[in-house]
């Protein structure tokens, strides 16, 4: 199968390339470096991997790329930590849904004129923002209160871009929700701007990177966002991607949507405290709080029940196994100015 990935120079996208690669699927990237600048990646001499810089708001090269694809993963997105919703909220809003609506133009002509089978959308765990029901089932989205952040908000858009294309066009579609992504290749965006976090400056980005660096760095006691008794599903970017392609692949998974995570809940001191121990050792765990973002979720919990039951996934790496092989990455990213 051929299949098209924008947003191909992004974090989740890497894992998901190799993922596809691997099992024998050809693939074609578009990115415009617009966030972290040149990248180079371990697959970009691979032989069934090619790749236009580009931008997919450009509806003559989405053609041209998506009319030879016979499936399409909409991955491209304005896309960052919680400072970035609150630092970027009418952009979250109104530059992705030009993206989103110049790929949904491309993929409904490609599907009506060449070959194209199915768009996959990214989606994301916060169009649950605003809920109260845990575990999170798929469908709540339609249930709860719309999320609060423009963010949430798009990415809910995203998912009735899939329906409304299958509505009217006949488009099939599989509306993806990852969960908390960790893993390594989360570099400083170019848009980063620095924020102070105890006596430490950082971009303040996803939360494994910011505390594993803050750590690495020496800072005691360690500063985190609240109380700490945030949860979260840590979910390492290799199984993710493992569940993308599942979703691709399966014809179990053609118009209906998944959440694709951990089934371990952790929260975010219980984060902290596994990161500060295997950077420190045996040196007591000290911490203080401060101040959380507006848009900091208290509570993401989501039912993996159908993920499993339809498409036979399951995230089994341990988000200690994942920090093994996150922390070395980040420190050396430290040495090197990457983060």
């Amino acid at each position: 199968m051929k299949i098209l990935v924008t947003g191909a120079a992004g974090f989740i996208a890497g894992y998901l390339i190799e993922e596809l690669l691997r099992h024998g699927h050809e693939v074609v990237g578009i990115d415009n470096y617009s966030k972290y600048g040149h990248v180079e990646k371990s697959y970009d001499k691979h032989p069934g991997y090619s790749f236009a810089e580009g931008d997919v708001k450009d509806l003559a090269l989405m053609k041209r790329l998506i009319g030879e694809c016979d499936q399409v993963v909409a991955g491209a997105a304005m896309i960052g930590g919680i400072s970035y919703f609150h630092e970027f909220a009418y952009d979250l809003l109104a530059e992705n849904e030009r993206i989103v609506a110049a790929t949904f133009d491309a993929a409904i002509w490609a599907f009506k004129n060449r070959r194209l089978k199915k768009i996959n959308v990214m989606s994301s765990s916060m169009v649950f923002e605003s809920t109260n029901v845990y575990p999170t089932p798929e469908g709540e989205q339609l249930k709860c209160p719309p999320p609060l952040s423009t963010y949430g908000f798009q990415k809910l858009s995203c998912e009735y871009f899939a329906r409304g294309a299958f509505e009217q066009y006949k488009l099939p579609y599989t509306i993806i929700r990852p969960f908390n992504c960790v893993g390594t290749g989360e570099r400083r965006a170019l848009c980063d701007t620095e924020i102070s976090s105890g006596n430490i400056k950082l971009a303040m980005s996803h939360v494994v990177p910011d505390l594993a660096q803050k750590v690495l760095k020496g800072q005691d006691p360690l500063h985190i966002l609240g109380d700490g008794s945030q949860i979260r599903h840590y979910t390492y970017g290799g199984d993710l991607a493992e569940g993308i392609r599942l979703c691709i692949e399966s014809e179990k998974a053609v118009n209906d949507d998944f959440n694709l995570s951990t089934p371990v809940s952790t929260t975010v001191i219980e984060l902290a405290e596994v990161i500060w121990k295997k950077i420190n050792g045996k040196k007591p765990f000290r911490y203080v709080s401060d101040t959380p973002f507006r848009y900091d979720v208290r509570k993401r919990v989501p039912d993996v029940t159908k993920a499993k039951r339809v498409l036979g996934y399951e995230a089994g790496t341990s988000l200690s196994a994942a920090l093994d092989e996150i922390i070395p990455w980040i420190k050396k990213q430290v040495e090197t100015g990457g983060i």
